[in-house]
C-alpha cells in the first residue's frame, strides 16, 4: 500500500493529482538518553508523531504531506556521552531553509515544523524566512503541545529520559526500552537560585548533571500514559493541519482580517 501523504512512498503522478498545500518537516537528534533508551529516542518518536499526525490530516483533507524527519540536532552540550551526533544550529537552519525555499519552489507555503529534541531552536530562523520567502511557516516542540495535561498523565514533570520520553518510547518501540537498565535520573542542581526558578538561564552540560545524561526519574513510565500523551498531541497537532489546509491566505494570514476590540471601557465624569 502506498501511503500518499508520505514524501518518500508517493509519486510523481499522485503528487501531481492530490496537488499537496501543506507540508510537515519533523527535527530531531541522535543523543544519549540513560542507559536504558536508544540513541535515536528524539529521531524515532518524532518520526512516529509526523507520520501520525499527516496520516490523520490527509485522512480529512488530501492536500497535506510529510518529508523524512531530520536525524541530527543541536547536541554540543552532550558530547562527552558516546556517539551522540552534534551539528550547529547553523548548519540546521541552513538545511530547513534550503527545503523550506524547495518547498516554495514547487507551490507549498504553508509549512509545519515538528520539533521532537529539546536543543534545536529554529524562532530565529523562523523569523528570518517569512522575511526572506513568501511562505508561512510554523513550529511546534512535541513536549509543549500538551503541556496543560502533563499532570493529569504524568507522576513527575521531569524532563530528558524521565518518565514522559520513556513512555512514548514504551508506546511506540518498547523492544527498543532496557528500563531495568535505567540509573534513578538524581542529578546535581545549579548552585544559584535564580537558575533554578529560570529567570536566569545558561547551557546545561549534562554531563556535569551526572554520568549516565538523565535528569529525570523513569521508573514510573508505562506504554498506557505514553499513547495517551501521544494520541493528546497527535489529535491537536492533525487538527491544526487540517485548519492550516482549509484556510484562505490573504494579505493579513496568520492573523484575523478584522482587529476584535479586547476591551472596553468606560469612564464616568
Amino acid at each position: 500500500m502506498i501511503n500518499e501523504w508520505d514524501l518518500t512512498q508517493t509519486n510523481q503522478s499522485r503528487i501531481l493529482n492530490n496537488k499537496p498545500t501543506v507540508a510537515v518537516l519533523g527535527a530531531s537528534a541522535i543523543e544519549a538518553h540513560n542507559y536504558h533508551l536508544p540513541e535515536g529516542q528524539d529521531f524515532l518518536h518524532t518520526e512516529a508523531l509526523v507520520k501520525r499526525v499527516t496520516k490523520i490530516a490527509w485522512e480529512k483533507t488530501k492536500s497535506v504531506i510529510c518529508l523524512p524527519t531530520l536525524p541530527y540536532g543541536v547536541d554540543c552540550n552532550l558530547m562527552e556521552f558516546p556517539l551522540t551526533i552534534h551539528v550547529k544550529q547553523s548548519t540546521l537552519d541552513l538545511m530547513i531553509s534550503e527545503i523550506i525555499t524547495s518547498l516554495n519552489h514547487h507551490g507549498i507555503k504553508k509549512i509545519l515544523l515538528i520539533n521532537g529534541h529539546g536543543g534545536n531552536d529554529f524562532s530565529p530562523l523562523i523569523r528570518q524566512i517569512q522575511s526572506d520567502l513568501d511562505v508561512h511557516v510554523f513550529w511546534c516542540n512535541m513536549y509543549e503541545v500538551g503541556k496543560d495535561e502533563h499532570t493529569n498523565i504524568f507522576e513527575n514533570m521531569d524532563d530528558h529520559a524521565g518518565e514522559l520520553e520513556t513512555s512514548i518510547a514504551l508506546a511506540l518501540f518498547p523492544e527498543l526500552v532496557e528500563l531495568e537498565k535505567a540509573n534513578s535520573g538524581d542529578y546535581r542542581n545549579f548552585r544559584f537560585d535564580a537558575l533554578e526558578k529560570g529567570w536566569i538561564k545558561t547551557s546545561r552540560n549534562f554531563s556535569k548533571l551526572n554520568d549516565y545524561c538523565c535528569n529525570a526519574d523513569p521508573s514510573l513510565s508505562t506504554a498506557a500514559k505514553g499513547e495517551e500523551y501521544l494520541q493528546l498531541i497527535s489529535r491537536r497537532i492533525s487538527n491544526f493541519l487540517v485548519e492550516l489546509a482549509e484556510a484562505e491566505v490573504d494579505e493579513y494570514f496568520p492573523h484575523q482580517s478584522k482587529i476584535e476590540p479586547k476591551l472596553l471601557f468606560s469612564f464616568c465624569k
